[in-house]
């Protein structure tokens, strides 16, 4: 059983990796940028690696100039190997072979940093391998595996690393060659210093120094897992933050993202103030799909959403909501502008001239022709947040919206293309492109009083 101390570590531990998971599961942005980043760490680490292993190669056969060092570089090319098999199956998440690649460092290391070399002239002692202070090379695979592994594994090698070097010591000490004879001098003559005597004893392991190594690697581990998490939470937030600007370009023209993703106040606070509302609607859309084949249909509705989406965006509106085969957009939400009414009346000739366009291509495929019908009003309007806390939706309500809705559906019984109230045509006269012609008295369906409209 876990002290209380440990056991409410380990149950941080594992609820923040809970909370990763959950987080990586619900948003796609994250886990696109853990696999990026992943790959990326992992790219520069087996490079690091093979640099690194080139330069302690060279290391090796300064510090030993005999044949004997080439028994060290094989094994060097083994842990180079080892670096770009890791690159070969990186993955986000957990991964058996990456773990079991990992482990394999670690065990070959700890191997040949204790195993004697059998191509060595001359016999020593096997503890006096730790004279020549080889654990600093666990720290090369330590750094390395910050480039590229989580916080998790960095804190799963630190224990790793612990056990094996221990084991490895437990095997030397119990395993090991030892000179009895050579030992009994040391011993004779150190016989008033005892300390003294187990630092110089050629078959002492020295218990106090391969225990301050493995505390010494854990801890650093601990610290580097540590800083792994604080960067991952900050990837997590950074990669919210990049789903919550992706869903504001869904809405929004990408003048306005920034500003919005930047914002300090609520942008879906409810609240009341004059906007500029437009719709527009595929004429004969429900006969179309009757005729068509349903991949021509989402096909020609998709070019027909493209060309209505890029007139509202490039004229500084904003996408409110997708009606079937119909649009409904707003100009004023979130930032009212004087030219709202100018930029509504823009936008529905450029989405006419559009579709306009689109149709001689159609044409040349064999499909069918569209027409579209716009409607655009201004007036006061309701506007925020609504529906539960399980589904939000920015949305635009109230009279106007009912308005501008009904000017769409009139465009059939006046044979036009765009009909525009009064309201917003005295407001925005800059953005009346091609010949209008004011209707007066206008009666709409579900209004008592008439309204005076302009059409073209």
């Amino acid at each position: 059983m876990l002290p209380s101390g440990a056991a409410d570590i380990v149950r941080i531990l594992r609820s923040r990796r809970i909370e990763e998971e959950l987080a990586a599961r619900q948003n796609p942005f994250l886990v696109e940028a853990l696999r990026k980043e992943k790959l990326e760490g992992q790219r520069i680490a087996a490079w690091a690696r093979t640099v690194a292993l080139a330069a302690s190669g060279v290391l090796i056969a300064f510090q030993n100039p005999s044949w004997s060092v080439l028994y060290f570089h094989g094994f060097l090319l083994v842990f180079i190997a080892l670096g770009w098999a890791q690159l070969r199956y990186a993955t986000v998440g957990h991964s058996r072979i990456e773990l079991t690649l990992i482990m394999a460092d670690l065990v070959l290391l700890a191997a040949i940093l204790t195993v004697p070399n059998p191509f060595a002239p001359g016999a020593f002692p096997t503890a006096m391998i730790y004279r020549f202070e080889t654990f600093p090379y666990f720290f090369i695979i330590l750094a390395l595996a910050t480039l590229a592994y989580s916080w998790r594994t960095l804190l799963t090698m630190g224990v790793a690393t612990a056990l094996i070097w221990f084991l490895s010591v437990v095997g030397v000490a119990v395993f090991g060659t030892t000179d009895p004879e050579l030992g009994s001098r040391v011993a004779a003559a150190f016989a008033a210093m005892p300390g003294v005597r187990d630092l110089v004893d050629p078959n002492s392991v020295i218990w106090s120094l391969r225990a301050q190594e493995i505390v010494i690697f854990f801890l650093v581990s601990a610290i580097l897992a540590l800083r792994g998490q604080r960067s991952n939470a900050l990837l997590i937030r950074q990669a919210s933050i990049a789903a919550e600007r992706a869903n504001l370009s869904r809405y929004f023209p990408p003048s306005l993202v920034e500003e919005l993703a930047s914002a300090s106040g609520d942008v879906g606070s409810v609240r009341s103030q004059e906007v500029a509302v437009l719709f527009a609607d595929i004429v004969g859309f429900t006969q179309l799909a009757e005729r068509e084949k349903p991949e021509t249909v989402i096909q020609i509705l998709r070019s027909c959403h493209a060309v209505i989406e890029e007139a509202i965006f490039s004229n500084g509106g904003t996408l409110d909501k997708y009606l079937g085969d119909g649009v409904m957009a707003t100009f004023g939400t979130p930032r009212v502008s004087p030219a709202d009414c100018a930029n509504a009346l823009a936008a529905a000739r450029d989405i006419v001239d559009g579709i306009a366009s689109g149709n001689a291509l159609l044409a040349t495929s064999g499909l069918p022709q569209l027409r579209i019908s716009v409607g655009v009003h201004f007036g006061p309007a309701i506007i925020g947040n609504i529906g539960s806390e399980r589904r939000l939706e920015f949305a635009t309500l109230g009279d106007t919206v009912n308005v501008a809705s009904r000017l769409e559906a009139a465009t059939r019984n006046l044979g036009c293309q765009i009909v525009a109230s009064d309201a917003v045509v005295s407001r925005g006269e800059g953005g009346m492109r091609g010949d209008f012609r004011r209707v007066p008295a206008l009666s709409l369906r579900g209004r008592e009083a008439p309204i005076d409209v302009w059409v073209a």
